[in-house]
């Protein structure tokens, strides 16, 4: 027996609602989602929040007096593990330098951080941002309100 009756079918996925991003635009930098950084001549810790998190940037080193470089390392506090190193070495009688340009995308867990090292006339100058937390769920830009 027919009816005269409309029955709506919903899709409630987050295709269907419009807030899924693809991820290389979830990766994008936006004013409020990311951190600066500047690091010459010191270790600092970069992240140490658990989750997926993108680096980019420049290493810019200068040879002026013995090996220069900078270095990027996982660290669980008790051991390190070295993912990036730039190294400009002892060039005589003339000086060496250069400059690189870095991205790359790391998973911190618990109790890990990211450390970067630069020598004295090393440099460090970049950004970080969280891309997705810890279980891998897409972190979008801030800012950023799906429609």
């Amino acid at each position: 027996m027919a009816q005269n009756v409309i029955v709506p079918i919903i899709d409630l996925t987050r295709a269907a609602e419009g807030s899924n991003v693809p991820q290389n635009l979830a990766q994008a930098l936006s004013f409020g989602s990311q951190t600066a950084h500047n690091i010459a001549n010191t270790t600092s810790t970069l992240i140490n929040n658990a989750g997926f998190w993108y680096i980019s940037g420049s290493v810019n080193i200068i040879n002026v007096s013995g090996t220069q470089g900078c270095e990027f390392s996982l660290t669980d506090g008790l051991s390190s593990k070295i993912i990036f190193n730039r190294r400009v070495l002892t060039a005589s009688p003339a000086y060496g330098s250069g400059s690189w340009a870095i991205e790359f995308t790391v998973f911190i867990n618990a109790g890990e951080s990211l450390v970067c090292t630069a020598d004295a006339f090393a440099e460090f100058f970049g950004s970080s941002r969280q891309i997705a937390d810890v279980n891998g769920n897409l972190i979008n830009p801030a800012g950023y309100n799906p429609q």
